[in-house]
């Protein structure tokens, strides 16, 4: 699974015109999943997200997680994070898993985030033509790719 996290003071999905999800401060996390991922990357991946030490305490210094301040959390889909644009300008997308495959790992990240979070979270539509918005908080981006766990 790779990853793209977000802090953000407000963060929204909409669809169709109509605001489908939003959140006030905590993370924003696009995530593409590939056929090699399982259900060992979902809890490594999620205990990692939830635990980061990204937000600043009074002394300005990053360390507080989403969970620690009660936080929320939007997951959207992205399958366009396995995109590979290694030969030619098109880039491909053979390593992102087809939806019979990837709806029940992206299922399973929204269970155990929830669970390791304590609370709900918000997604966005897998598959769907979304339009996000952000206020980056930073700004801070982190990349997270469980098949390279640094």
């Amino acid at each position: 699974m790779k990853t793209v996290i977000q802090r953000v003071l407000h963060a929204s999905v909409t669809i169709d015109g109509r605001v489908f999800a939003e959140i006030k401060s905590g993370i924003l996390v696009f995530i593409g999943i590939e056929d090699a991922d399982n259900n060992d990357d979902i809890v490594w991946l999620s205990n990692k997200i939830v635990n980061l030490r990204i937000f600043d305490d009074e002394n300005k210094v990053p360390n507080i997680s989403v969970k620690d301040f009660d936080g929320d959390i939007l997951l959207v889909s992205q399958f366009t994070l396995h995109a590979s644009t290694k030969k030619g300008n098109r880039p491909s997308y053979i390593k992102a898993s087809k939806p019979d495959f990837a709806i029940p790992l992206y299922e399973k990240m929204i269970t155990q985030l929830e669970k390791d979070l304590g609370k709900k979270i918000v997604t966005g539509k897998f598959g769907a033509d979304m339009k996000v918005s952000l206020v980056n908080d930073g700004p801070v981006t982190i990349l997270i790719d469980t098949k390279q766990k640094e």
